[in-house]
């Protein structure tokens, strides 16, 4: 089955429930066709606005996460994802009225985080600065750090790397910039992010993913023991309060469900309470103010529709405060991204 198949999602519709719900998506990709294993069809502008309008929710906003896509092919290889930052600039101008929610457009790529090497240390300032000139909505980078032994798991860049006096240097500068570093890794990382957070108190860092639960490969199977390490994990990173978490991310085949798998996509009813557990701790552990839900589209597109995963947190969520929900749903990632909106 294609990953986001149109015709198998179509078989679980659902109606967008509280319709009038400001939403900012903090984090979604927009790329021409991958042809990295496994293989994603493109998802390109007027596929997430087709998402965004079809789903019924009020999408006031989204961020833009860097995925590699669309570098610049010449020039010194440090300041090629400079081109990434350009390209989705330009997206942003022509989107326009390609979304509409219920207050006027969606204000597609309001935020543009890009990629730069951190490794590079000091050297990373030119790089940050040629992306602030190519878009003056670009917030900060993404520096993935995930790293596990198991063959099983991309490892996204070098064991250790944000122990490394080198990432640690180039984390500096972007603080200094007043830029925000998010970071995608494994669970058992956690304690090395929490470690790396401290050694610079006045950076922003975004943690996506709920911390980045594993439970395939030799995580399977073990969930008393992994989520049990996760949830440790998750309150040694919520102690730094320099860190902020992203709640969504789970569609992803890592996190070790069969929802891909189905016959018929999961409904938001049944995904709300598979969710709720690990979403409630994270919410009690950082609080509202620091966390935001996200749709990681399309990589979640293999395992449910847009309008079902908001839907599903919308459930989830019903009995916290109209205060907390607007964080949830919104205020802490306009606030941390900048958006104005």
């Amino acid at each position: 089955m294609p990953i986001g198949d149109a015709d198998w999602l179509k078989l679980t519709p659902e109606a967008a429930l509280e319709p009038a719900l400001p939403v900012c998506d903090p984090h979604h990709h927009i790329w021409a066709q991958r042809h990295d294993p496994p293989a994603y069809p493109s998802y390109l502008l007027p596929d997430l606005a087709a998402d965004i309008r079809d789903s019924g929710h009020n999408i006031r906003s989204t961020v833009f996460i860097e995925v590699k896509a669309f570098y610049r092919d010449s020039g010194p290889e440090a300041m090629q994802p400079v081109g990434e930052v350009e390209h989705v600039h330009k997206v942003a101008d022509e989107a326009g009225s390609y979304a509409r929610g219920k207050d006027g457009p969606t204000k597609i790529a309001a935020s543009i985080v890009g990629h730069a090497d951190l490794k590079l240390g000091d050297n990373v300032a030119p790089v940050l600065e040629a992306m602030v000139a190519a878009s003056p909505r670009f917030r900060g980078i993404r520096h993935a750090a995930g790293w596990d032994a198991s063959p099983e798991l991309a490892k996204r860049d070098i064991e250790g790397v944000m122990s490394t006096p080198q990432y640690r240097a180039g984390a500096k500068v972007l603080a200094k910039m007043s830029l925000t570093l998010d970071n995608s890794l494994y669970h058992t990382q956690l304690d090395e992010l929490a470690e790396f957070a401290r050694s610079v108190p006045d950076l922003t860092i975004v943690l996506n993913h709920v911390g980045g639960l594993v439970r395939v490969g030799p995580y399977a199977s073990r969930d008393n023991e992994v989520l049990a390490d996760w949830r440790r994990g998750i309150a040694t990173a919520a102690a730094c309060p320099n860190i902020v978490l992203k709640l969504g991310g789970v569609g992803q085949k890592r996190f070790g469900y069969d929802w891909h798998t189905r016959a018929k996509p999961i409904g938001s009813e049944e995904l709300a309470n598979a969710l709720a557990p690990l979403m409630h701790y994270c919410i009690e552990k950082f609080g509202p103010n620091r966390c935001m839900f996200e749709s990681n589209f399309p990589v979640d597109k293999i395992s449910y529709s847009y309008g079902v995963v908001w839907n599903a947190f919308k459930r989830l969520s019903k009995n916290y405060s109209a205060s907390e929900r607007a964080a949830l749903f919104h205020d802490t990632a306009a606030r941390v991204y900048q958006i104005v909106a």
